[in-house]
């Protein structure tokens, strides 16, 4: 019963998390106090508050509730690069037409107070003419050439497009909203346009990702993760199937590694996909524990070798804490606090130094863990929440320290997840994909 009733808590706990709370994993002492008043507490609060509504308060005591000023937030400085454009305002003066051309009046100084402006975006029409000549004594015609466009004979200039696709991909706006904008300003861009639009730019952008794919590839450590996305079934009209972005990237703690990140869209989560992808990649691999990065992890030839994600092991003790403030899980997560504590020290450490603090600091740390985890779980019921997040953990123990053998290795697989955050976004505005090529 008790273990029936640790796992209910459990699952109730990550579904009001999901839908009514904050997102957070973090553990705030005046967050939890807040679920340690008694109800006797809070109805004295209301009764309290009832009979001050009651009285009445002197002008002097008024004075002293008030709610004191908070200091001003400190405004950021205008950013230095951006174009100044001056305007200059001269004081009016009765029987003086111009002040500055006056030798009765002297400049002494400038008040200056800048503002920031915007020009909203505007679409203009650039005709592009190329005059033809011709040799009078040849009869040879001449005319400038004309550049490559991404759509041969199209209007959509390069300006354009990039326009479109950074409102869809990085502002999350779908295409009718873009439509809309367009519309406001009296130009017509229908929907099916700027679809074919992306579809072009993507076809257009291939070589670069090719460029790129083998710039990633060609280091020893990537975080790997995946996201699910809705797309139009065209087989079954106004129906929808699960495809999903695989998300690559440059390891974040690598100085000699830029920060590098591609998706790459397919319509399963099938591991054939990142197993293709990274078919000439050798080193190690951050990814959460999904079964198809597995087989990854066995081949001879281009080896890969696993790296776990204390963020993913940690969240299952979270979980179970927030559910039932179970004294096991705030024991591992204390514990794993201090592992991150460390890593938030060595951030701006060398390679070297960080392998040599992770050797001497967090080893000890993982070996305590290990042994209380593997006490655990002798004793716990095996179908309990707690066992789960404890095995959990053990059954990933050799991928999960491997990164304190190395100054370079990430604890973590934040990272991608971060990277993918932004899909979620947009998942709520455009709710579905279209087609492959979209």
């Amino acid at each position: 019963l008790e273990t029936l009733t640790e796992l209910l808590q459990t699952q109730l706990a990550r579904f009001n998390r999901h839908y009514y709370g904050a997102k957070t994993e973090a553990m705030s002492a005046d967050q939890l106090s807040l679920f340690e008043e008694t109800r006797t507490e809070d109805f004295s609060a209301i009764e309290q508050l009832q009979d001050q509504a009651d009285q009445h308060i002197s002008d002097d005591q008024q004075t002293l509730n008030k709610k004191k000023r908070k200091p001003a937030v400190a405004r950021h400085p205008l950013p230095d690069h951006l174009e100044r454009v001056e305007v200059i305002h001269l004081p009016k003066i009765d029987g003086v037409e111009d002040i500055s051309n006056c030798s009765d009046w002297v400049h002494v100084r400038d008040d200056i107070k800048e503002t920031l402006e915007m020009i909203p975006a505007r679409f203009f029409i650039k005709r592009h003419i190329y005059p033809n000549y011709v040799n009078s004594i040849t009869g040879e015609m001449v005319c400038a050439s004309r550049p490559a466009a991404i759509i041969d004979g199209g209007y959509a200039s390069a300006g354009l497009l990039s326009w479109v696709v950074t409102s869809k991909y990085l502002d999350h706006l779908p295409l009718n909203r873009i439509e809309q904008i367009a519309a406001r300003e009296g130009v017509t861009l229908s929907r099916s346009t700027l679809a074919d639009w992306i579809g072009r730019v993507g076809s257009a952008l291939t070589p670069l990702f090719n460029v790129l794919q083998t710039q990633l590839l060609n280091t020893t450590v990537l975080h790997a993760d995946e996201t699910p996305v809705d797309q139009l079934d065209p087989k079954t009209p106004k129906k929808n199937h699960k495809s999903y972005l695989w998300v690559y990237r440059h390891n974040s703690l690598d100085p000699q590694a830029s920060a590098l990140v591609l998706f790459d869209y397919q319509n399963s989560r099938s591991g054939e996909h990142v197993r293709q992808f990274l078919s000439n990649f050798s080193g190690h691999l951050m990814v959460d524990d999904y079964a198809g990065y597995k087989a990854l992890f066995k081949r001879t030839d281009n080896p890969v070798i696993e790296l776990a994600c204390w963020a993913h092991a940690r969240r299952k003790f979270f979980e179970l804490y927030d559910a039932s403030k179970n004294t096991m899980a705030k024991a591992v997560l204390d514990q794993i606090a201090q592992l991150y504590q460390i890593e938030s020290n060595i951030k701006a450490l060398s390679l070297d130094e960080r392998a040599a603090i992770r050797k001497t600091q967090a080893m000890p740390i993982l070996d305590k863990l290990y042994t209380y985890l593997t006490h655990q779980s002798h004793i716990l019921a095996p179908s309990s929440s707690s066992a789960k997040a404890v095995n959990y953990t053990l059954k990933r123990w050799q991928a999960l320290i491997r990164y304190a053998n190395s100054g370079d290795l990430p604890i973590d697989n934040n990272p991608a997840e971060n990277a993918i955050r932004p899909i979620a976004l947009g998942r709520k505005n455009w709710l579905f994909i279209g087609s492959e090529s979209a």
